[in-house]
């Protein structure tokens, strides 16, 4: 089973260089790493050139969008199995891929997420919050339930037979693929209880400004899906609220 990992980066010459080698000290052999960069001019692109052909595939353009920038990522994989790891995100361990491909091969499931978590920016170390899934119960999805995006895993044919990432969304495509994903009866789903990813606080995503423009269009998303409305986006909103609280008690590993 080949493994595509896709990394979508705009200037972030401080993290990128971590964020290949976490791909490329995964024990599983069988990885391609995809990197999709949107024309950076403050480094990154010399960061990245000593490991081109380490790659998979590599471009770097402008493009239309991060979601854009994820689609093209998804044209050029060969794998089996796709993934996503930010350029601001590292795999929680060597042998995440392994047990990916493990509970693939168990299950024979079209969809596979599991946990992770967000680290401080310069410490990775010092995890701030939690994000851990559960079983999957369909129900769940009315009450702001969704797996980290950067902990699902889904079959190449997936893509192929449900469509890419909606790129009228700027911020909130990611919760509009995992409903189409989750909601769907055809697909099976498989929960592996295991850490995947950390995830650096402070991107962009996480401004003020941008948090109001998710919440616009999750609660589209929302609609659309047939969820609850208001309801479910309060839900998801407060589910952060014990992700944040947890890591201070540390009972979470």
């Amino acid at each position: 089973m080949k493994v595509s990992i896709i990394t979508i980066v705009y200037n972030n010459v401080n993290c990128i260089e971590s964020c290949i080698q976490s791909v490329l000290n995964q024990t599983y052999p069988n990885v391609e790493h995809i990197i999709i960069d949107g024309g950076s001019n403050d480094g990154t692109q010399k960061v990245i050139e000593p490991y081109i052909p380490k790659l998979g595939c590599y471009l770097s353009e402008k493009d239309k969008g991060l979601y854009n920038a994820l689609n093209k990522g998804i044209k050029a994989a060969t794998g089996d199995v796709i993934g996503i790891l930010h350029s601001d995100d590292l795999f929680y361990n060597e042998n995440c891929i392994q047990e990916v491909v493990n509970s693939f091969k168990i299950s024979s499931a079209d969809v596979l997420y599991g946990n992770g978590m967000y680290v401080e920016r310069d410490n990775i170390e010092s995890v701030k919050r939690i994000y851990k899934a559960k079983p999957y119960k369909k129900r769940y999805l009315n009450f702001g339930w969704i797996p980290l995006h950067t902990t699902i895993y889904v079959k190449k044919e997936v893509f192929d037979d449900y469509g890419l990432y909606d790129e009228s969304y700027r911020i909130a495509s990611d919760y509009e693929v995992s409903l189409r994903w989750f909601q769907n009866d055809a697909l099976k789903k498989h929960h592996v209880n295991k850490w995947l990813v950390k995830m650096r606080l402070g991107g962009k995503s996480t401004t003020p400004k941008l948090q109001k423009l998710k919440s616009t269009e999750d609660l589209n998303i929302i609609r659309k899906k047939s969820l609850w409305g208001e309801f479910t986006l309060i839900c998801k909103i407060a589910r952060k609220i014990p992700q944040y609280i947890l890591p201070k008690f540390k009972t979470y590993r």
